[in-house]
């Protein structure tokens, strides 16, 4: 009952000693540390995994069996999990649901990764620097910055960026798009910091410092 309790609680009082993941259960923990001491571990590539189901899945990307198959597509998975997260994309289905705005999600992790515009949280850290952030994509981004990584290039010009973003931005020097419009005057920008910066100027009494 203790532990049933936990899951609605959210509180995490167990703790790994081999690295810093806590959990809601000691069955949790105890299927984790067979991930340190190796127990299920890849004959391929060396992975461990928390249990033998684990690592059965886990076989299927070396040998590329896809043994589930949608009924309406065709289109083939590892594992049944994929299959039915995948099956919501023909029936619809949003049962994840978020307590904070109502708003609904196909997939668990959609909405744990949403929970987090809600709760501030960001436990993806910047090692060069301070900066956090909620998603791991959104590092992995942000890395090409320190890294000087500029994968996104304009095709009409000869500028490149490190995030699309900011390249979905730059096109609009091309294309002339202005699409923030002030609402105390007929002025627009193809920036929202533009906007921003001109209410902060014009129409307001504040300067910058």
């Amino acid at each position: 009952m203790k532990q049933h309790r936990e899951r609605h609680t959210g509180g995490k009082s167990y703790s790994c000693t081999q690295c810093e993941k806590r959990f809601i259960t000691q069955s949790y923990l105890i299927r984790h540390m067979n991930v340190h001491t190796s127990k299920y571990k890849c004959s391929e590539c060396g992975k461990c995994c928390q249990n033998y189901h684990a690592l059965t899945q886990h076989r299927r990307i070396h040998s590329g069996e896809k043994p589930f198959e949608c009924s309406d597509c065709n289109k083939r998975f590892t594992t049944t999990g994929q299959l039915v997260n995948h099956s919501r994309i023909h029936s619809g289905e949003k049962p994840y649901n978020c307590h904070v705005c109502k708003k609904a999600f196909s997939q668990s992790g959609n909405l744990h990764r949403h929970t987090r515009v809600h709760t501030g949280d960001k436990p993806y850290k910047c090692h060069v620097c301070d900066k956090a952030f909620s998603q791991s994509g959104t590092l992995t981004s942000h890395m090409r910055v320190h890294m000087g990584d500029k994968p996104y290039k304009c095709l009409l010009c000869d500028k490149a960026f490190s995030e699309s973003g900011s390249l979905y931005i730059h096109i609009r020097v091309h294309t002339g798009d202005k699409l923030y419009k002030c609402s105390l005057c007929d002025k627009t920008f193809n920036q929202s910091s533009y906007l921003q910066r001109h209410k902060r100027l014009v129409h307001s009494n504040r300067r910058p410092q």
